[in-house]
């Protein structure tokens, strides 16, 4: 019995990190596969930068590898051939001489990293061609074309790696980190509507909405290397490019009924409670849901139940205005309602534009109908 139950608990916490041993499986094969191709060439150094290059580029995701590859071949392209210029303009056999044509590499190529990332290793590369080349006895036109060939192979590698062992799509991570958040929201966003009803702990409301924040990046930069994917020809699933943004959008809703939560007047607090639990529950189900239908590629659930519980809200808040409720709040409890109301018809919209990602990405994947 107790080895069942270890069992288990091994299988739990393969499956809870399936994406990272994928990660750690294909990284390894890139080095191992890098060795073994270099081992066939006379590459100076033994091939190092090729073997580097394959570990560096290899990615998550095969759209993040393309993305690294890229951006590596721009930046070493352009670092090796404006080293190779400045090595064969410049001699630079002595100390001062090296001291000189270094710094006239490195501050120009430093400024185009700084504007441009894609040229991050262009100062690198220029180093490894005016030093290193010369201390191996290479031209810097020679080394310059080591540095690229190698380069060039070594990305080449990875994005094989990604592609054929153990491939982890970005559109496939996307919807599964956009699932997630979807459901740290359906947690959150009833608990941040009974702020304005009875006290929340401050701390408790920031800390959510940082892990929010965070995951909401992350899901960004994973749809920014799915558009990577969608040039190759094994790329045919939708862009999940309109999912982000909507997530984003929903983030920003829960971000400003966060700031304005705080508990209103006793009155009317008693009043709007059971409308916010409403609409908590709704919209909690609503997110839920949507984040089940990703993972299923099936359409969206219903947006009824979650817009009648917004209309109930409105019609509850004009019921206040027409008792003369409103009448006794201070600048700041009024303030402080507009902002729950405009916060929520945002949501309303938010919640609209979600439902019609997720039919969109069900279409997309044969799981909607047309």
């Amino acid at each position: 019995m107790a080895d069942l139950v270890i069992w288990r608990r091994i299988r739990d916490q393969f499956r809870a990190h399936r994406a990272q041993l994928r990660f750690c499986l294909r990284m390894t094969v890139a080095g191992l596969l890098a060795l073994a191709v270099v081992d066939t060439f006379a590459f100076p150094l033994h091939g190092l930068w090729t073997i580097l290059t394959a570990l560096v580029v290899t990615q998550t995701s095969i759209g993040g590898s393309l993305r690294a590859t890229i951006e590596y071949m721009i930046g070493t392209l352009g670092g090796a051939i404006y080293a190779a210029a400045l090595g064969l303009i410049v001699p630079h056999t002595t100390p001062a001489s090296q001291a000189l044509v270094l710094a006239l590499a490195v501050a120009p190529l430093a400024l185009a990293s700084a504007m441009n990332p894609s040229f991050r290793v262009a100062p690198f590369s220029a180093v490894l061609v005016l030093l290193i080349g010369g201390a191996l006895g290479e031209t810097p036109a020679g080394s310059a074309a080591t540095r690229v060939l190698e380069v060039a192979l070594g990305g080449a590698i990875a994005v094989a790696v990604s592609v054929f062992v153990a491939p982890d799509r970005a559109n496939r991570l996307a919807l599964e980190a956009a699932g997630k958040i979807l459901r740290q929201m359906a947690d959150v966003l009833p608990k941040l509507l009974s702020g304005f009803v009875r006290p929340r702990d401050p701390a408790e409301i920031a800390s959510m909405q940082r892990e929010l924040g965070a995951a909401v990046a992350a899901l960004a930069a994973i749809a920014n290397e799915a558009k990577h994917e969608r040039v190759a020809p094994f790329a045919r699933n939708p862009d999940p490019a309109s999912l982000s943004r909507t997530v984003l959008r929903l983030r920003h809703d829960l971000v400003i009924l966060g700031r304005a939560a705080a508990p209103l007047p006793e009155a009317v607090a008693r009043r709007l409670d059971p409308l916010l639990v409403d609409v908590g529950e709704s919209g909690s189900a609503l997110l839920g849901g949507a984040a089940d239908a990703l993972a299923q590629g099936r359409p969206p659930p219903p947006l009824e139940p979650a817009q009648a519980s917004l209309d109930a809200f409105e019609s509850g808040v004009a019921a206040l205005r027409s008792d003369g409720l409103t009448r006794n709040l201070s600048t700041e409890e009024v303030e402080r309602l507009f902002v729950l109301g405009f916060a929520l018809e945002q949501l309303r919209n938010d919640f609209s534009e979600l439902a019609q990602c997720v039919q969109d990405l069900a279409r997309g994947r044969g799981g909607g109908q047309a």
